[in-house]
């Protein structure tokens, strides 16, 4: 089998309803036929680099073969990686104050005032969002000198996970960047791209997950605080739910949940409870709740 193909690749409407049903039980989104034509190309493209002469061989070889790098390169051609730094930074605000002293306060409570402190990004997609929350802290929180904290980012997509690691950045990813920050905190690399700086990438841990994954999310526990930013709009009830309660585990009693401006807790699950901070609504763990 050659490593690429020229076969014409197209889905009868049949064989698109057994992809995304597929598909969804793998990863837990789902396609409306709305998106039929954003599909259709994502696997052309997969099956064009694979080698397969047509769709069905290529999807025979998905569904039974033991092949988990065709499923990670179906899953990174599929997902959207829309991110820029600082983005909706309003939760950012309220990340600072108030919601870093009250979990202070609940670490001297139990006897652990310097931390860790555990923050995660989920889905981190390339890394402007935990490296956002990174120079938050270190410009804006005069904490960070005294309290060691935990920044964790994970995605289930492989690709923009190497990306992030790298963390080199255009234009368009670095328009709300401050300049002095941008001064301070990246180097040019190239004509218009900045790396950060390696202190401030070693202090982001990247992970590979699902959200929807319960087996893969238990990896994930005790965190504080938890950004999941315009995710579960792409998931049905279902998987919503699932997501929700892998979050919920994640968080130790008394930890915030941040959701994107478009999301809402109270539609997907009621075991959260919504805390209303001066810069909008975010979720928190009850107190006393176990996983």
């Amino acid at each position: 089998m050659s490593p690429t193909s020229t076969a014409e690749v197209r889905l009868s409407d049949a064989e698109f309803e057994r992809f995304r049903e597929y598909f969804y039980k793998r990863t837990g989104i789902q396609f409306t036929p709305a998106k039929r034509y954003f599909v259709d190309k994502r696997v052309e493209t997969c099956v064009r680099s694979s080698g397969h002469p047509t769709f069905g061989t290529w999807f025979s070889a998905l569904r039974v073969g033991d092949r988990p790098e065709m499923l990670q390169e179906l899953t990174n051609q599929l997902t959207v990686n829309e991110t820029y730094f600082m983005r909706e930074d309003y939760q950012f605000d309220a990340l600072l104050d108030p919601v870093l002293p009250r979990v202070l306060a609940e670490h001297t409570r139990a006897g652990r005032p310097q931390g860790p402190v555990k923050i995660l990004s989920l889905p981190c997609s390339t890394g402007e969002e935990p490296y956002s929350i990174a120079m938050r802290l270190l410009e804006e929180w005069p904490a960070i000198l005294q309290v060691d904290v935990e920044i964790h980012a994970a995605d289930i997509d492989s690709d923009v996970l190497a990306r992030a690691r790298h963390g080199s950045y255009g234009a368009r990813s670095l328009q709300r960047v401050p300049k002095p920050w941008l001064a301070k905190h990246f180097q040019a690399v190239a004509a218009g791209r900045y790396q950060i700086d390696a202190t401030i990438r070693d202090a982001v841990t990247f992970h590979r997950v699902n959200v929807c994954d319960t087996n893969t999310m238990r990896v994930f526990t005790d965190f504080d605080v938890i950004f999941c930013r315009n995710v579960l709009i792409y998931f049905d009830e279902l998987s919503s739910r699932r997501a929700a309660e892998n979050l919920f585990g994640a968080l130790r009693p008394g930890g915030y949940l941040f959701l994107g401006h478009a999301e809402s807790m109270s539609r997907i699950s009621p075991i959260f409870t919504p805390e209303r901070l001066p810069q909008g609504i975010a979720y928190q763990r009850p107190t006393g709740a176990r996983a």
